[in-house]
This record gives C-alpha cells, sequence and structure tokens, in this order.
C-alpha cells in the first residue's frame, strides 16, 4: 500500500521554532561550543520558562486561596507547589529575574545559582540542572534569555513540551550518531503508544535516553482525559550520565516525576535495578542496535525460565536477542511491549533463531510493523517495530502474529526525512485494534484516519488481509518460514503495484544475508564432520 501524505507546516508553530533555534545556532556560532556543550544550557533555559509559567500559575491561585483563609497565605510554602507537581522557584531563581538582570552583572555565575537552588528547593531534580553558564558571556546569554522569553506566556502544556521535543530533535540533528542514542523521533514513538495503550500502570524503559517513551506515554493518558502522573509509574534505565539527567529534566518539563538510574556503571545487560522481571505493565523502548562484546559469562545466572534471560544466550556476537528477552521477561501476565529493532533480528539465522522460535512458540509475538528508510535524524536504515503481548496467549489470537508493511506509509518531511502525520498513525493504530478486535479510537488522526480506514477495510470495518498491507499469519506459515518475522514475506505485494527498486535492493539484501548465513552453518559442519572423521581414523 502506498500512502505519501503532503508536507503540512503549524506556520505559527514553525515560526516560533525556527526563531528559537536561529539563536540557539548563533549561540553555537558566537561560543565556538560543540553541540553537546551548548544543548544542555539551552534546554535548561527553556525549562526554566517551562517551570516558570506553571509556577506562577500555581503562584495566583495560592494567593487567591490566602486571600480568604484564616491560615493565610501559602504562595512561600514549596509544599504547596508540590502537591500539584509543580516546581517551587525561588525570587532569584525565576526566569524573569534573570531576564532583568543588566549585562554588566555576571550573568552566567546567577544562572548557575539559580539551577542550584531550584534543585535545593526539588530534590527530585538533585544534579539534574546544567551548571556551565559561566562558560558564555554575559551578553549571549542575555540574548538567548531575550529569545526564550519570546515563547508566549500562553503557550500551553503540551505546546511547551513539543518546542522541547523539537529542540531535543534539532540537536540529534547536529551530533549526528551521538544524538540518535537519545533521541527517537516522536512520530514512531507515539506509533508505540498508540499500538500498546500505556492507559494505566507500571512503565519501563530500560535504554530510556532522554525519556521520549515516557512523555509520549504520558500524552496518551492525557489525550484521553486522564492525569498522567496519577495513571503511570515511570522507571527507566540510561547507561550515560549525561544523557539520564536529560531525561529527568524532561520528565520535569512536562510535569512528570520517574525513578530514573543513571550513569556510574549502571548497564541494563547485567544490572536490573528495578528488579523488573515480571513487574512490568508495559514496556518501550529503542535499544542500540547489533551491540557486540557483551561479556556473557557475566548473564549465565540470569537465563532460564522465570529469569531475565528465559530462552537462553544467543551464540552469536550480538545484543539483539538479549534485549529483546529484556523486554519479554520484565512484563507481568497481561503486559504489552512496544519496540524498534534493527531489521535483521527478525530473519536472524542460528542460535538467534532459535530463541526467536522460542519466543514465538510462547504466543508472545502480537505485531510486527516494517519501517522504511529515513525515519531517524541519524541512520537511514529501515527498521522493524516489534510488540509484545503476554496476555495474547489467552485470546483468539493467540496462534496468529499480524504483520503489517509500513515501508511505503510515510510523509516527506524534506529531502532527508520522512515522518508520520496524525492520521497515518492513527490509521496504522486502528488496523491492530482491528485485528485485536478491539474498539476503534480515533483520538490521534481523527476524521482522516476513520476515512481511510473505512476506504480499505469497509464502511462497517472488519480486519481482512490486504496485499501489499497487513496479513495475519498462523505459527504454522511462520514456521514454513524459517520462524522469520520480517513482514515483507508475509504481506506480499498489492495487484497492479510493482515491486520498487528499494524493496527489490531489500529482498536481494535478505537473500545475500541468509545465503552468507547457510554458508557460515555449512562450513562448521564441514569442520565438525572433519573432526568426527579424524577421530574415527586415529582411533
Amino acid at each position: 500500500m502506498h500512502w505519501i501524505a503532503p508536507s503540512e507546516k503549524d506556520t505559527a508553530a514553525a515560526t516560533l521554532e525556527k526563531r528559537l533555534w536561529d539563536a540557539a545556532d548563533q549561540f553555537r556560532a558566537n561560543s565556538g561550543l560543540k553541540a553537546q556543550e551548548y544543548s544542555g544550557p539551552i534546554l535548561g533555559l527553556i525549562f526554566l520558562r517551562f517551570a516558570e509559567l506553571r509556577f506562577t500559575a500555581q503562584r495566583d491561585k495560592l494567593e487567591k486561596a490566602g486571600a480568604s483563609s484564616r491560615r493565610g497565605s501559602r504562595v512561600d510554602e514549596p509544599a504547596a507547589y508540590h502537591a500539584e507537581g509543580i516546581l517551587y522557584l525561588s525570587p532569584e531563581a525565576r526566569f524573569d529575574y534573570l531576564l532583568s538582570l543588566p549585562e554588566a552583572a555576571n550573568i552566567g555565575a546567577k544562572v548557575n545559582a539559580a539551577m542550584r537552588d531550584i534543585e535545593k528547593h526539588n530534590p527530585q531534580l538533585a544534579g539534574v540542572l546544567p551548571k556551565t553558564y559561566n562558560l558564555f558571556t554575559s551578553t549571549l546569554l542575555k540574548e538567548l534569555l531575550k529569545k526564550v522569553s519570546e515563547i508566549p506566556a500562553s503557550v500551553d502544556y503540551d505546546a511547551f513540551g513539543r518546542i522541547y521535543e523539537y529542540f531535543l530533535g534539532e540537536f540529534a540533528r547536529t551530533e549526528g550518531q551521538k544524538g540518535g542514542e537519545f533521541y527517537t523521533p516522536s512520530s514512531i514513538v507515539r506509533l508505540l503508544t498508540e499500538v500498546i495503550e500505556p492507559f494505566h500502570g507500571r512503565i519501563l524503559d530500560p535504554a530510556c535516553g532522554s525519556g521520549g517513551m515516557f512523555v509520549q506515554s504520558a500524552r496518551f493518558v492525557a489525550e484521553h482525559q486522564k492525569n498522567p502522573a496519577a495513571e503511570l509509574a515511570i522507571c527507566g534505565v540510561e547507561k550515560t550520565d549525561e544523557t539520564g539527567r536529560l531525561c529527568r529534566l524532561n520528565l520535569a518539563v512536562h510535569g512528570l516525576e520517574g525513578d530514573i538510574r543513571h550513569g556510574g556503571n549502571v548497564n541494563s545487560y547485567y544490572d536490573d535495578p528495578h528488579t523488573a522481571t515480571g513487574q512490568f505493565d508495559f514496556v518501550l523502548a529503542n535499544p542500540p542496535f547489533n551491540v557486540n562484546a557483551v561479556d556473557k559469562e557475566r548473564l549465565k545466572d540470569m537465563v532460564g525460565a522465570g529469569r531475565r534471560f528465559p530462552f537462553g544466550l544467543p551464540r552469536t556476537d550480538n545484543a539483539n536477542y538479549l534485549w529483546i528477552q529484556l523486554f519479554y521477561s520484565s512484563l507481568s501476565a497481561k503486559g504489552r511491549a512496544g519496540f524498534v529493532m534493527a531489521n535483521s533480528a527478525s530473519d536472524a539465522r542460528a542460535s538467534e533463531q532459535e530463541l526467536r522460535q522460542q519466543l514465538i512458540e510462547a504466543n508472545a509475538v502480537d505485531v510486527m510493523v516494517a519501517v522504511g528508510p529515513n525515519m531517524f535524524y541519524t541512520v537511514t536504515l529501515p527498521c522493524t517495530l516489534w510488540f509484545l503481548d503476554k496476555g495474547k496467549a489467552k485470546s483468539k489470537r493467540a496462534d496468529t502474529v499480524l504483520f503489517i508493511d509500513a515501508r511505503h506509509i510515510y510523509r516527506q518531511v524534506d529531502r532527508a526525512h520522512r515522518d508520520w502525520p496524525p492520521a497515518q498513525i492513527g490509521f496504522i493504530a486502528n488496523l491492530v485494534r482491528l485485528y485485536r478486535g478491539e474498539a476503534l479510537d480515533y483520538t490521534l488522526g481523527g476524521d482522516e484516519a476513520e476515512a481511510k480506514i473505512k476506504e480499505v477495510f469497509g464502511k462497517k470495518p472488519s480486519y481482512a488481509d490486504v496485499p501489499g498491507l497487513c496479513k495475519a499469519a498462523t505459527l504454522k506459515e511462520i514456521e514454513a518460514q524459517g520462524w522469520s518475522l520480517n513482514p515483507g514475506r508475509y504481506v506480499g505485494v498489492a495487484p497492479g503495484e510493482d515491486v520498487s527498486d528499494e524493496d527489490f535492493k531489500e529482498q536481494f539484501e535478505e537473500l545475500n544475508e541468509e545465503l552468507e548465513s547457510l554458508n557460515a552453518q555449512a562450513r562448521e559442519l564441514e569442520q565438525t564432520i572433519a573432526a568426527n572423521v579424524a577421530g574415527i581414523l586415529g582411533a
């Protein structure tokens, strides 16, 4: 199925974002610092602007309440703000105070002091806020404070969050590969959350980066008229200390708190700081792909039923099936997981195929979505979205897996980047709901998503396999394909559609990879036979 959505722009938001980004770019040009050195301080000031808007609104409420209360005003009590999930800001830690400082003042020192004061009054941010403002001249900081102050005070909570996410995304672009380690494009994450539907419960991301999975989960809850802070218990693990701090800052920007373990020697392969096995309702993640050199000796005691690696360790030097098992084993009896994975994991042979077979036979694999190239800022490669559902084993779809080919569903953002607009995300998510027999939900995507569902699945939509788009394959069909979870093997091509050069290249690469794998197995067999023959002849 081909659905290329037209490029759309929210002109007002785009203009504001561009103006702010131009200021940040000027900041970089005039400071001579690398992106990772100036991104933190800029995000810190955007965070402070947002924190002050929420603080001021709460302060106004408290002043009104104090005027009619016998106990007097609580405007200067941090607890009165914390109770509403709002950060308390003392007078010299407020954005407007810093904005009013003359250039002659040492603005860098004043901003550093403000950040320290915020951490003192809001313990959940201890050690999180940037304090390197002394690296910048007062002139530069004054200019940046002015630019950030242009974000209108009327900007709502969600819009401010979008500005913050926009900056994270732009920094990911400028930082190249390193940026990709902490930012997954929001349209990918939105589809993950729409499919696993995290309405209420404990949510884990063991490779949490800057926390985008948590923010989108909270957005999903808020869009369904519930309070995310009350509905979700957030737990994360992040190996890089700097990125872990960014995650906690991102949560705070969105009025959320979480138990984020980061830095030091915390590593999700070897460490389990949340005692995760069987404990989480939802797992969301975009782990690093194809990692090698994991010390499997340290994992041997974690193998077996009811442990972190229930199906065993892969013999190949590749961590993809370590991650997949961590996500699976962390789920409770009815838990759901959604994660991004390298395409190669869907078809990997030898020991990885054996592990994949066990996962499929456990009736946990629910949906597989093929994603085309250029959806990420830092890599052009296509990828696959995996969805697990432990509750599926007791449902009518226990013996089937839904495969979706979404490689030709996208919006071309610019020459090098693609995404999914809300209508396309809503369409794919509702395709999954049709398959599951769930009520359709057009909260995301609205009329356009509904029209597309009816166009493809009928005016009274019901699930059916659609060549070139989706196929519900049985376990027997999957076994016949060597336990492959590659959607392209099942979905096929729609009648009248040609195989594109892109598809041909991907199919050719898959066949070549399969040939190389078979050759490697043949060489192993040759060595085994030769060793056995030598043993017999030498006896």
